[in-house]
């Protein structure tokens, strides 16, 4: 009986009837696919695997939320008065300043003729009061989390001596009203524990070739034959190739311990500081639209840093008064919960609006001079070549 080719899909079959057998020449062994790999290590630590510290109870792996101040042992400090208000007199500009922005102005864009910044005849000025009030808050957050690295040798404090407070730990804060963040390792925290990654053993089966160190030939599809009986050159007829992932190993390193087959844990605390700004422009009737404001510098008519502040009292603008105590009603009530207030600041900004009307042609048009560097803005300027049109 004619012996037959029979492929189990572990390799090819050589007989005797196999034009490309040799009895000299044996054939190359076959490689045997494992089955699908099913890891069992953990793909996040367990809960278990972190300590019970004393204080730091809600803290969890990707930080357990800020942690509120303690209260005060000794009273704190009462806001004082602001300042005396000065005189609330509204700056006015000239003619020639007035144009002389203009001018600026209209030569600082290349598809304005500057004609009518220069020849316009000014037939009205018109000044407006605007105030702009900020309030600043800069407050100091807490939080905690339990972070890992590979262990090489790191000492370990862990319940060493007892562990300092959230809040008891020092950090070195930057300057006023300026952000930046801090992360300090909490002392006496540091422990080690056997990875959980790869339980320990410092590798973990590769997932390309579900660690067998071998895949399917992909030039062959695993038959070992490429045309007819041409045994496959890819994979010398064995049907399948090594992994070019883990170099044939069937399994990687660990990425969580790098091999050291532990891991040191401790407790991180982020110290956050924040200045938090709000701030309120008077609601003004010159048809200046308000984001223009916020590129200008105005007159300073009062400013108050101190602990806390008080809200704004006898200023002649009711708005501003009225934004004053809701803003820092607000920003006491949302800050001091979550955090410790080191210091706030309130300011009131004159900001100078001058509406500018003039002819230019036989046709009325209008800009606006603003702010303490006499900015312009000219919705309708008059002589626009056509690239701006298009623009």
């Amino acid at each position: 009986m004619q012996n037959q080719r029979l492929h189990s899909g572990h390799g090819p079959y050589y007989g005797t009837d196999n034009p490309g057998y040799c009895p000299s020449a044996p054939a190359a062994p076959a490689m045997y696919a494992p089955p699908v790999f099913d890891p069992s290590a953990p793909s996040a630590p367990p809960a278990s695997m972190y300590d019970n510290v004393p204080g730091y109870e809600g803290t969890m792996v990707g930080g357990g939320g800020f942690l509120p101040p303690p209260m005060p042992t000794m009273p704190m400090p009462m806001p004082e008065p602001g300042p005396a208000q000065p005189s609330w007199n509204i700056p006015s500009i000239t003619e020639d300043t007035a144009r002389e922005a203009f001018i600026m102005f209209a030569s600082s864009k290349c598809c304005y003729n500057s004609s009518p910044a220069r020849e316009g005849v000014i037939t009205r000025m018109d000044a407006f009061n605007t105030y702009r009030y900020r309030l600043e808050t800069f407050n100091e957050s807490r939080s905690t989390e339990w972070s890992q690295e590979p262990y090489n040798g790191q000492p370990v404090d862990a319940f060493i001596q007892a562990v300092p407070g959230p809040w008891d730990i020092p950090a070195q804060a930057p300057g006023l009203f300026k952000d930046h963040t801090q992360v300090i390792r909490v002392p006496y925290t540091s422990s080690v524990k056997s990875c959980y990654a790869c339980v320990g053993m410092g590798r973990n089966p590769c997932k390309d070739c579900a660690g067998a160190g071998n895949k399917v030939c992909w030039v062959c599809n695993g038959s070992g034959y490429r045309h007819g009986d041409d045994r496959c050159s890819h994979c010398s007829g064995r049907g399948r190739e090594n992994c070019s992932h883990c170099r044939g190993q069937g399994s990687k390193e660990c990425s969580t311990c790098h091999g050291r087959r532990q891991i040191l844990v401790f407790i991180n605390l982020t110290v956050k500081w924040t200045n938090h700004i709000d701030v309120y422009v008077v609601e003004q009737n010159s048809g200046l639209k308000v984001a223009n404001l916020s590129k200008v510098s105005g007159k300073e008519m009062h400013k108050d840093a101190q602990y806390l502040v008080y809200p704004v009292r006898g200023f002649p603008d009711t708005a501003v008064v009225g934004a004053s105590e809701r803003l820092v009603r607000e920003h006491q009530a949302n800050y001091s919960q979550t955090s410790r207030i080191l210091q706030q600041r309130q300011t009131i900004e004159l900001i100078p609006i001058t509406k500018v009307s003039y002819m230019w042609k036989g046709k009325s048009c209008v800009y606006f001079v603003f702010g303490n560097e006499f900015k312009v803005s000219s919705d309708d300027y008059p002589a626009k070549c056509c690239c701006c049109s298009v623009l």
